[in-house]
């Protein structure tokens, strides 16, 4: 069964709304991780928010532009080369509420009407622009996952 604009919405507002709380977390817990050598809650966040904007921008040109051409994000490389470590978790949080209310917007608006559009992936290949709309919610819950589980139990990061 596909999601409808509706579906994904929710899926979008449901994981806004818990991302959203884990900002809130005190020093302990944003330094806790799910497994070792795995991100701590706090760099999941600062991905999240750094996603976000990825994933907005792909949006945005597969709705602007014919079958653009959009390049890998280098997470890892984002993480180490924009210092996840000394970067304002502030920062990033009205980062991923700002992009996460557009794109909300945007699934409203385009989703059903215009979910068959194109763009071509640097690794991927060709994908739709309902693809990368479903990816928004679902790379999130993936990563709300990982939080749960660093704070169900991981070991607190030295």
């Amino acid at each position: 069964m596909s999601r409808t604009a509706a579906d994904l919405v929710r899926e979008l507002e449901r994981t806004r709304d818990e991302t959203l709380r884990h900002f809130a977390r005190d020093d302990r817990e944003l330094a806790r991780s799910y497994g070792p050598g795995k991100w701590s809650v706090k760099f999941i966040l600062h991905h999240l928010a750094d996603s976000e904007q990825i994933l907005y921008e792909r949006i945005g040109r597969t709705i602007a532009e014919p079958r653009p051409s959009i390049m890998v994000f280098q997470e890892a490389l984002w993480a180490r080369n924009l210092d996840y470590a000394t970067l304002p978790l502030e920062i990033s949080r009205g980062l991923y509420d700002s992009v996460r209310r557009a794109h909300i917007h945007y699934a409203r608006k385009f989703y059903d009407s215009h979910g068959h559009l194109e763009f071509v992936h640097s690794e991927m290949g060709v994908r739709t622009l309902r693809q990368e709309f479903d990816k928004v919610a679902d790379h999130n819950e993936h990563h709300l996952t990982q939080i749960r589980a660093a704070l169900d139990g991981a070991d607190p990061r030295p």
